[in-house]
């Protein structure tokens, strides 16, 4: 009897054997998924609304929601409590700030991308874009000073008391000796894609974006980019904040893996 069930015996043996495998597999597979679907509040600035709901598609971070806006009313916000597990910055200065305040998880901060300041102008029916915009201090002067010439123009951009694209304009038309000719004409909006948007509508013909959001937009074109020299590096910075759990970890190093990198540079930015 027993010769007969042996057979019998060795398969239950071998399926006995397993089940610790089993159920280790059982037990660690659905892990990454359940990451990817945990909730997780990102706060970014305005100008990567595109490239992270497309980096987030890429991951499949299902449970990841943004809230984009101008960079200081975000860390504003941090500071004021709310629930947020990563930020991304559009500057240094106000991640160093929330930094200085206790708010990051030590050692998660990192750059995720860069991008080029941009002089836009509102896309013309029969104009064709170019497709390698003049990048020298001349061109940008030239562009700035026929604008000024008649006397109703403004240049959009954002506020410089507390937009990062505002400030990194500021320091460009210093360095090209046009901040006291654009400042009192200046349409100070609340983040980049306010400045986009009244570029885009003609209300002002010329604006100081970031590439980034000029290649986001049909409706204008990139008459020049700034000299990188005439303004300081232009950074995203990245973080994790206090209470972040996995599912935040992985969305921020997803941002930063090999797989993102094709997605950043089609988006216009650079990469570290």
């Amino acid at each position: 009897m027993l010769k007969k069930n042996l057979p019998a015996l060795r398969l239950r043996r071998r399926q006995l054997c397993g089940l610790p495998a089993a159920l280790l597999l059982a037990a660690t597979a659905p892990r990454a998924a359940r990451a990817a679907n945990e909730p997780v509040l990102v706060f970014a600035a305005a100008s990567l609304t595109e490239v992270l709901q497309a980096l987030a598609r890429q991951g499949g971070f299902t449970g990841v929601r943004f809230s984009f806006a101008a960079t200081s009313t975000l860390a504003r916000q941090i500071e004021q409590g709310a629930p947020v597990q990563v930020f991304i910055s559009a500057d240094a200065a106000w991640m160093d700030l929330l930094q200085k305040g206790g708010s990051l998880v030590a050692g998660s901060r990192r750059d995720l991308a860069g991008t080029r300041l941009a002089l836009i102008e509102p896309a013309r029916a029969g104009t064709a874009a170019s497709l390698a915009p003049p990048e020298t201090a001349e061109a940008v002067r030239l562009r700035i000073d026929t604008a000024m010439a008649f006397q109703d123009a403004r240049i959009a951009t954002g506020d410089p008391a507390h937009v990062p694209v505002g400030r990194y304009a500021q320091a460009a038309l210093q360095s090209l000796s046009r901040w006291d000719a654009v400042a009192p004409r200046l349409a100070r909006a609340d983040n980049v894609r306010a400045a986009l948007v009244l570029v885009e509508r003609g209300e002002a013909p010329l604006g100081i974006t970031y590439r980034s959001d000029a290649q986001a937009s049909t409706r204008v074109r990139i008459a020049a980019l700034f000299p990188t020299s005439s303004h300081p590096p232009i950074r995203y910075p990245a973080a994790l904040l206090r209470g972040a759990g996995p599912g935040a970890q992985r969305f921020l190093d997803h941002l930063s893996s090999a797989q993102a990198r094709p997605l950043w540079e089609a988006a216009g930015f650079t990469l570290p």
